[in-house]
């Protein structure tokens, strides 16, 4: 697969790509496994029965790190640096959601290189699961990348 950045000259106020996305259950317990969290919400089906989310739920930064997969890929692309990043965790992520992750370009810092994004993450419903705001620095130089696809399967769909 051959990545394409997007130079931060080329960067306009109001550009936004989304990414679709479907957690499964290898998502969650390879996140788990990637990171050392087995917090049991996660992982026990009868412990997250009795939690507030009545079920198993994804780790919140799973959803975090599709925003992060979203600003690396699409927008700006290779070449970004990620300097902060602002979120807001309101609803659950389950196994089966289909997750949308919209990046928008709000504003640009010209003596910098940073650009601001406002970064939501829906579910099917329509309904806001994370939400808020990334400064990145953003390329200078014109990349394309080839990167070798994971022998897993990701389906998304990019709009």
């Amino acid at each position: 697969m051959k990545l394409e950045n997007i130079i931060f000259d080329e960067i306009e106020i109001g550009y936004n790509v989304s990414v679709v996305r479907t957690v499964t259950t290898s998502d969650v317990l390879g996140f788990a496994a990637l990171t050392g969290d087995y917090n049991p919400v996660h992982l026990n089906e009868a412990y997250a029965k009795q939690t507030r989310f009545h079920g198993v739920v994804a780790h919140g930064m799973w959803t975090a790190a599709q925003i992060s997969a979203v600003i690396g890929t699409r927008l700006p692309g290779p070449g970004s640096i990620y300097l902060s990043q602002d979120l807001k965790f309101v609803a659950p992520v389950k196994v089966g959601d289909e997750i949308t992750t919209k990046i928008t370009v709000i504003d640009k810092d010209m003596n910098h290189g940073i650009v601001t994004l406002d970064c939501q993450c829906t579910n099917q419903n329509k309904q806001e699961v994370v939400f808020g705001i990334a400064s990145v620095l953003a390329p200078q130089e014109k990349q394309f990348v080839e990167v070798i696809e994971p022998t897993v399967k990701v389906f998304e769909k990019i709009s």
